[in-house]
């Protein structure tokens, strides 16, 4: 029997977004940790009294450690993300390695689907400086337009080529090749805080951070959410983090 075309996808059937997508599937991850951790030094198995109490009454110990960059205690922890985003974005991401794991959708295995990045009008679009020196200001609507039409137009051909070398045989692995890298992919990420921290003040702007960054917006906008959830799951930690500029320990 010959093999069954694999249906062409048509220009409507492509979905274009502008946001991403991150989500806290588990985790593993309390101020209480880091107490205990730091208390063994002192305390030996005594320490792990610290699960029992309020960690309310030692935030000043996690102050202390963030401020004198005591790192180990604030990797007792992990937190595991959902993440979906621009293949450009795991490209960066991806330079993160020390306490990171991740594991990420194969166009091997899989039929990729037609799910592509066009920024909305939030988007600053033209660069102005030069590297090192350089700031994003706003573009013109004739700029937003030019930006939208013509991605979408180069996503439907590469996305019809994907899908006429798979009608043919092609394997998915060759026939990747001929996506480009706004298209959408999927991952868990798993982190611990202290890793967490290296990341966002590297990849988020921030009014309290000591050291400026200059992330690209996209990347920066999955730093935000996860900030969100480590946030709430870590809060005198957090705290700790933004008092002490924004450095990770």
């Amino acid at each position: 029997m010959g093999r069954t075309p694999t249906p062409v996808t048509t220009p409507e059937s492509l979905t274009f977004r502008s946001d991403v997508t991150v989500e806290l599937v588990k985790s593993s991850a309390s101020d209480a940790d880091v107490l205990f951790a730091a208390r063994v030094s002192t305390a030996g198995e005594q320490s792990l009294d610290e699960l029992k109490k309020d960690p309310e009454r030692s935030k000043g110990l996690i102050n202390y450690l963030m401020r004198d960059r005591h790192g180990s205690p604030f990797e007792h922890n992990s937190m595991t993300f959902f993440i979906s985003a621009p293949i450009f974005v795991f490209r960066e991401f991806m330079r993160h390695r020390v306490g990171w794991s991740y594991n990420e959708e194969s166009g091997r295995y899989r039929e990729l689907e037609p799910v592509f990045y066009v920024p909305d009008a939030s988007r600053k679009l033209v660069q102005e400086g030069r590297p090192g020196k350089y700031v994003f200001v706003e573009g013109t609507p004739a700029q937003h337009e030019a930006v939208s039409s013509t991605l979408r137009e180069s996503y439907e051909q590469a996305y019809a080529s994907y899908q006429k070398m798979l009608a043919e045989g092609v394997a998915r692995e060759v026939a990747r090749a001929a996506l480009p890298v706004g298209l959408f992919s999927s991952m868990y990420a798993t982190c611990n805080a202290r890793s967490l921290m290296h990341f966002l003040g590297l990849r988020t702007q921030h009014e309290l951070a000591k050291v400026p960054s200059f992330p690209q917006r996209e990347i920066e906008m999955v730093g935000e959410r996860m900030e969100a959830e480590w946030a709430a799951l870590m809060p005198l930690t957090y705290a700790a983090f933004n008092a002490n500029g924004r450095v990770a320990p």
